[in-house]
């Protein structure tokens, strides 16, 4: 008697995120970004759903996703037969492979490379490109802003904690016109809408947020009397609940904070007294903190990001002035280093990842107006990105990436406490169709 085939029942929680998104057609390095795991550990999830399912290759697995009803292909009919899906999954998945295709996709980065170097503003920062004379200039496009307004959030703040989970934004806390706040609101992308959920047992601000294992991490922050907390508080999104775990050491906001290999990092920030160095990594696991290597440059109000397998700490201030340090840090070794610092000091601004470069919005520093900037780390180069319309001054805002676009919301607008919520278009996708 054959073996019954498996299910997924047997697939743990993280194998099912992972096998949603191969059967979206992601690579291992954007299931590693999105997910905040390395590639190598998406590789070992593989391994473990591929025995599991019986599949022996990407597109099997896709195949056992839409068999499971675990995904869909895009545009198919809802009543269409499993026996046409083989075909259908194997075209989706290898149309790019075909020479014809690769060819011609070839000739459009090549007309599109030359097409924005032409169009080009600037090279670096700061550097203006040599300006092409013609004998009969054409007229010039009007070329649409990359920042979108979207539905405020119901609640007006600053200081607050942001996180993506699902594809949704979960705003946290903050200080509200009333004071410091609890709330937690949720932003849908697709329908561009709020919903309110479970306040924060803990009202602070100055904190952040981070997702590890579908749960949604806030340490510390400030509370009404500006004092900061230990207080570890997770929230279940699929519960609408709220838990306490471990405390940090010591009592600190205004920190950087980030999430690499399903452990979380806090970096920096005040601990009521002063801005510190300290580093903190917690695991969920074993429910437990353990200290690091200091930060070379004590400060607050900095950024964490990660990209290229690393985290980058930047900005921030010691107290008396705004910091340009940008320095790298190695979680394996930990050990640090100095990168590329920022053009010019900044402190309290939106921070965040994706497509591998990282994206600084807002903040203050010693200039009245701070251009949005982008750091790639390959290069160790830094250059401006388009300003968000009417935004002078942003600073104390969360930014998160969702899918292709950056939103940044709430903050300072101008030193009032707003409700802001603007999408930014980072990564634009073409799609080439096959030719027969």
């Amino acid at each position: 008697m054959s073996a019954s085939p498996p299910t997924h029942e047997e697939l743990s929680e993280r194998e099912l995120e992972i096998l949603r998104l191969v059967a979206t057609g992601a690579s291992n390095k954007q299931i590693a970004h999105q997910l905040n795991i390395s590639a190598n550990t998406v590789k070992a999830h593989l391994h473990s759903i591929f025995a599991k399912t019986g599949a022996v290759s990407r597109t099997e697995a896709t195949l056992y996703a839409l068999r499971a009803g675990l995904a869909q292909v895009e545009g198919a009919p809802v009543d269409e037969s499993a026996a046409a899906l083989p075909e259908r999954v194997v075209a989706r998945v290898n149309w790019w492979r075909r020479p014809e295709v690769i060819a011609l996709a070839a000739i459009v980065l090549a007309v599109a490379a030359i097409a924005l170097i032409n169009a080009s503003r600037w090279t670096d920062v700061g550097r203006p490109t040599a300006a092409v004379a013609a004998v009969s200039p054409a007229p010039i496009a009007t070329i649409p802003s990359r920042w979108q307004t979207r539905a405020p959030m119901p609640t007006a703040r600053s200081g607050l904690a942001v996180a993506a989970y699902a594809n949704r934004i979960y705003a946290i806390g903050g200080e509200s016109a009333q004071g410091i706040t609890g709330a937690v609101e949720r932003y849908d992308p697709a329908d561009n809408s709020w919903i309110t959920l479970a306040p924060k047992p803990n009202p602070v601000t100055d904190a952040g947020a981070v997702v590890i294992g579908g749960q949604i991490f806030v340490p510390g922050g400030c509370d009404a009397h500006s004092v900061p907390t230990s207080r570890l508080e997770v929230y279940a999104p699929r519960e609408d609940r709220w838990e306490t775990r471990a405390p940090l050491p010591i009592a600190l906001c205004a920190y950087a904070l980030a999430a690499f290999e399903g452990k979380m990092y806090v970096f920096g920030g005040w601990d009521g007294h002063a801005f510190v160095a300290s580093v903190y990594e917690y695991d969920p696991e074993r429910d437990a903190w353990r200290a690091r290597a200091v930060l070379p440059t004590a400060r607050g109000y900095a950024g964490a990001a990660v990209a290229g397998g690393k985290i980058f700490v930047i900005g921030g201030t010691d107290g008396k002035q705004s910091q340009r340090a940008n320095e790298e840090y190695q979680p394996e070794r930990d050990e640090w280093r100095a990168r590329a610092p920022l053009p010019a000091g900044r402190a309290g601004m939106g921070i965040a990842s994706i497509a591998e470069i990282i994206h600084l919005v807002g903040g203050e520093g010693e200039t009245k107006s701070l251009p949005p900037m982008q750091y790639f780390h390959q290069q160790d180069a830094w250059q401006r990105f388009e300003n968000p319309p009417g935004m002078e001054r942003w600073l104390r805002l969360g930014l998160v990436p969702v899918e292709t676009r950056l939103y940044g919301v709430g903050g300072l607008v101008d030193g009032a406490i707003g409700e802001k919520n603007l999408a930014y278009q980072a990564i634009y996708t073409i799609v080439v169709p096959g030719l027969r």
